[in-house]
């Protein structure tokens, strides 16, 4: 029977496994241009791209997210409740004290980010603190550090370099195939088709893996951190609030979405002025989802 610890052991094995993907996909895909353009060295620039990217995804990952969204620290003289909120969550979770940084946001969003206990860090838009009441505000925080707890911060902060890499190598060798006045003949047609579809469908791919990640997270945090406050109800009411907030966040990223507690583009993503949360989402919807339907969690808590 899957536990949380077991879930904590699979998140660090996946998470090497994952960089173990990433690496032999981004030199599949510089074999592949190699192939295309006659130059094999591409091949060897692709894993000198690989490797660097993995290294920097496991070291540096954490800071590159919270510069992406804008977060500063919170000094515990200026934001003394959200300090003593924390605290207080950490000795009920059985955690580390993470750095507190505050994102300047007047949409309601919080994310998670770093390598491990000692190199987490939680970010909260002051949109979150002043939105939500204390016990909604402490399940969206015990949330966050259910994924610290989870150890699902490291692999959802490697995703984002990673993510990003496969992206921006695949572009790159597309427009390198397309634009190559090498000599392609003696080179079956067929090979050179596939070759061009795998290029452009990697970073589809890599968004896929990413997406898939996120969502089957968001459901352990959620029961995880309403074992932490033991109110379910507060993490509850403040994803009712969340997701009525129509507004994206100014600095809203797809490369570091599905970090964050609710989708950073608002809850109504179709424009049609109705909280997503009020419409049924098809299967097919959902495949492209950085985060589960917000009705779906709210009825796995209040059940």
């Amino acid at each position: 029977m899957a536990t949380l610890y077991t879930h904590r052991s699979e998140n660090v094995t996946r998470t090497w496994l994952l960089m173990a993907v990433f690496f032999t996909l981004i030199v599949a895909i510089g074999y592949v241009a190699s192939y295309q353009t006659g130059n094999p060295g591409i091949v060897y620039i692709a894993v000198i791209i690989s490797v660097v990217m993995n290294i920097a995804s496991y070291w540096f990952s954490d800071k590159i997210a919270l510069s992406v969204s804008g977060a500063v620290e919170a000094k515990e003289a200026d934001f003394r409740e959200l300090h003593r909120m924390t605290e207080n969550l950490c000795i009920a979770a059985g955690i580390k004290k993470p750095r507190l940084y505050v994102i300047p946001d007047p949409s309601p969003n919080a994310f998670a980010t770093g390598r491990n206990q000692d190199n987490a860090a939680v970010a909260v838009t002051t949109g979150l603190m002043e939105r939500l009441d204390k016990t909604e505000l402490e399940g969206v925080i015990a949330h966050e550090l259910a994924h610290i707890g989870n150890r699902d911060i490291l692999l959802q902060s490697v995703v984002v370099i990673l993510v990003g890499a496969i992206a921006l190598v695949s572009d790159i060798l597309v427009r390198a195939s397309f634009g190559s006045g090498n000599n392609k003949e003696g080179k079956h047609p067929a090979i050179l088709i596939l070759g061009l579809v795998f290029l452009m469908l990697s970073p589809l791919i890599a968004t896929f893996i990413q997406l898939a990640i996120s969502r089957k997270r968001e459901f352990m945090a959620d029961a995880t951190g309403a074992l932490i406050t033991r109110y379910p109800e507060g993490l509850a009411s403040a994803l009712e609030k969340i997701s009525d907030y129509h507004g994206s966040m100014q600095k809203a990223n797809k490369a570091t979405a599905h970090l964050f507690f609710s989708s950073p583009f608002g809850g109504d993503h179709d424009g049609d002025g109705v909280s997503d949360r009020h419409q049924k989402t098809s299967w097919f919807a959902k495949l492209f989802l950085t985060h589960p339907p917000v009705e779906e969690r709210i009825k796995a808590l209040r059940g």
